[in-house]
């Protein structure tokens, strides 16, 4: 199977522009002039293989394109940057194929048919003419390029899928029906468009498909969809539940959740692989309920006494001390202003019941 080239060109730009299909304004250019002991030489148009509503889905940008030569050998590097390493990585899993093998240039890239493919941030590159350049010289070039790309996190979906059987180059990632229309397309499996409509990508979803090997030299393909909450997951299953049960073509996939994942198995070799091949799916769910807490532990009974003690000792020595300074202002004053401030005569009565003919003058009692 060919590979095909990607990357709008000037003139496909052009093209896209009169169909109706925007075109991002031009962008500053992120292909180094030279990398290691290559130079560029002349731009490439290199076409994109991508369709333009997969391109507009993703938000393609600008492309680039270099020639690059060393002495006698020469290569071809082009670049297409998209909104973000999510959408990058959709582009990047639909321009494999099984003939590609994972590569040890980068994390992830793929090498086939003379030429590797490299998922940089936002960037999808392409370095054609692959064996006229080692390895260690498409690490610079890569690290060249990895200073100007979006480094937002990949989908966790990606992971969920099965290691065991995979058949390699068969990954496809898809965050709007478009994409997952082409990844479908690509697996021989445009049978199952008609779910498209119904998987909500409108609400957050994203898709992962991969082929699978199973016994007797026969192949399923695996699609697990992650929804942000598992109500949207359990809402959107019903829906799918209905196209499959009203389509005979469908017969035989069914629908489970996990969660927030569902599961199908596309054209399942048997019940059993199926079955098998769901569980292999590695998608582990955790509850959690975080409130506030505290640990309440009570002190040592030596501690308790202590602090009584300690406590009531405080309090009569503060009481003490109030008394003897409340004591000592009064008797002061009473010897500097004697009869002014305190135990004044005119200001005090003494109640008399009569019984004698003697009235008590107040001044006695001082």
């Amino acid at each position: 199977m060919s590979v095909p080239l990607r990357f709008v060109s000037v003139g496909l730009a052009a093209a896209l522009y009169l169909a109706g299909v925007s075109v991002p304004a031009q962008e500053t250019a992120v292909l180094p002039k030279q990398f290691a002991s290559w130079t560029a030489a002349s731009p490439s148009e290199v076409p994109s293989p991508l369709v333009p509503q997969v391109q507009r889905e993703l938000g393609a940008g600008n492309a680039e394109s270099l020639d690059y030569s060393n002495r006698s050998r020469q290569i071809l590097v082009a670049l297409q940057r998209y909104k973000d390493p999510s959408a990058a990585y959709a582009a990047y899993t639909l321009e494999l194929n099984p003939t590609m093998q994972p590569s040890e240039v980068r994390k992830i890239s793929a090498a086939g048919q003379d030429h590797v493919l490299m998922l940089i941030g936002n960037f999808v590159v392409d370095v054609l003419q692959a064996k006229n350049i080692s390895s260690a010289d498409i690490e610079v070039l890569a690290a060249s390029l990895e200073r100007h790309a979006d480094h937002t996190p990949l989908p966790p979906v990606r992971a969920y899928l099965p290691e065991e059987r995979l058949i390699q180059g068969t990954q496809r990632y898809a965050l709007g029906p478009a994409g997952f229309d082409a990844a479908l397309a690509t697996l021989n499996e445009s049978k199952f468009a008609p779910i498209t409509a119904e998987i909500g990508f409108a609400t957050g979803a994203e898709a992962m498909l991969a082929s699978y090997q199973s016994e007797h030299n026969k192949s399923q393909d695996l699609l697990i969809i992650d929804y942000p909450t598992p109500q949207i997951a359990e809402q959107r299953l019903h829906h799918i539940q209905r196209v499959l049960a009203a389509n005979s073509a469908l017969a035989g996939a069914t629908i489970e959740r996990k969660a927030s994942l569902l599961s199908l198995v596309l054209s399942p070799a048997s019940a059993e692989a199926a079955a098998k091949l769901r569980d292999d799916i590695r998608y582990q769910t955790s509850v959690t309920w975080n409130e506030p807490s505290q640990t309440l532990t009570d002190p040592p009974w030596v501690v308790v006494l202590k602090g009584i003690f300690v406590g009531t000792f405080a309090f009569c020595g503060m009481a003490i001390a109030v008394g003897i300074a409340f004591g000592g202002v009064r008797v002061v004053t009473k010897r500097l202003f004697p009869g002014k401030v305190f135990d004044r005569s005119e200001d005090i009565e003494v109640l008399q019941l009569g019984l004698s003919g003697k009235r008590i003058d107040p001044r006695d009692f001082y």
